[in-house]
């Protein structure tokens, strides 16, 4: 069964690899914290909101289908090629999407699928960079209304900010594992492997790894390339980015960080102008995110195939 695990575990690591610069790039890239103590805030509180608040996501996910163990591992270990051949290509992607096309994968085979709890995921898919847009472009003019009364000197201000980003690193790293966790190990608990509480253990401790191994390379593409932040508007993105993700954690469905976050960055831009943002990158994370579900259905058929494949000597 241990042996089994391991491709939920490398899925956790693809997601935490993928997924920290959307926690902490923004801040990172912004040079208000140093990557190393970023990327271990983040860790910590990954495995916290997982232990503490990942259990309804769970619960989500493992209801789209019916698994066997075969089709758990096949279902995460094809979720987490997509995510790693995106983190090598330098894109933020979608994770949920990559995990609920694999799962769509063996719910075909298995001719088996919850079509209204799909409904249900696809929707709020939907919603969360439009929601991370608008909480953004709230935020701002609250927060810089606010910011703009106290007149602070450049160093009580640098200092103001530096505290704000990491209070919503951790903020955003607690609930990016109390969400995404259900990714990682949701179809292990429903082929009947392991409980809840201990999916939820196994997948924060994968993401965290994730995290603190190979997290850098996507940080660009998120915190310079799409477009320029200052530290304020690091902070801003920052949280709207934990607010999102924590709002669908309580509705008990998994959403795509990467999506929160490109959400957010674009609510910059709308307040900026748009001409801030960088259209080819922009491009390229929405042509992503469009072909995440389907190369993780195609990864899955074709493993589950290969799977059944019998050699028989001449």
């Amino acid at each position: 069964m241990m042996f089994s695990l391991l491709g939920g575990v490398f899925l956790g690591w693809s997601l935490g690899a993928n997924d920290a610069s959307n926690i902490v790039g923004t801040a990172v890239s912004s040079k208000m914290i140093r990557f190393w103590p970023a990327a271990l805030l983040a860790a910590f509180f990954v495995i916290v909101g997982a232990v503490i608040s990942g259990q309804a996501g769970i619960e989500t996910l493992k209801g789209l289908t019916s698994f066997t163990i075969n089709q758990a591992v096949i279902s995460s270990v094809s979720a987490a090629i997509t995510v790693t051949i995106m983190t090598l290509m330098a894109l933020p992607v979608s994770t949920s999407q990559s995990v609920v096309g694999a799962i769509l994968g063996m719910g075909i085979l298995n001719n088996q699928l919850n079509f209204m709890g799909l409904g249900k995921v696809g929707l709020c898919w939907v919603g969360t960079p439009l929601g991370a847009a608008v909480i953004t472009v709230f935020l701002y003019k609250i927060l810089a209304h606010v910011y703009n009364r106290f007149h602070l000197t450049l160093f009580n201000s640098d200092r103001l900010l530096r505290a704000g980003l990491i209070f919503s690193a951790s903020y955003g790293a607690y609930a990016l594992g109390a969400n995404n966790v259900a990714n990682v190990t949701a179809v292990f608990v429903g082929a009947g492997m392991i409980n809840v509480p201990t999916a939820a253990l196994i997948g924060g401790v994968s993401i965290a790894l994730g995290i603190l191994t190979f997290s850098r390379p996507v940080m660009n593409t998120v915190g310079k390339k799409l477009v320029t932040l200052d530290p304020f508007s690091a902070l801003v993105v920052s949280l709207a980015l934990a607010m999102t993700i924590h709002l669908y954690t309580l509705v008990g469905v998994p959403v795509s960080s990467s999506q929160a976050v490109i959400g957010g960055v674009l609510g910059i831009g709308f307040i900026k102008g748009v001409n801030t943002v960088d259209s080819n990158t922009l491009k390229r994370i929405l042509l992503a995110w469009f072909f995440t579900p389907v190369v993780a259905c195609s990864i899955a058929l074709v493993i589950s195939y290969a799977s059944r494949l019998r050699y028989i000597p001449i």
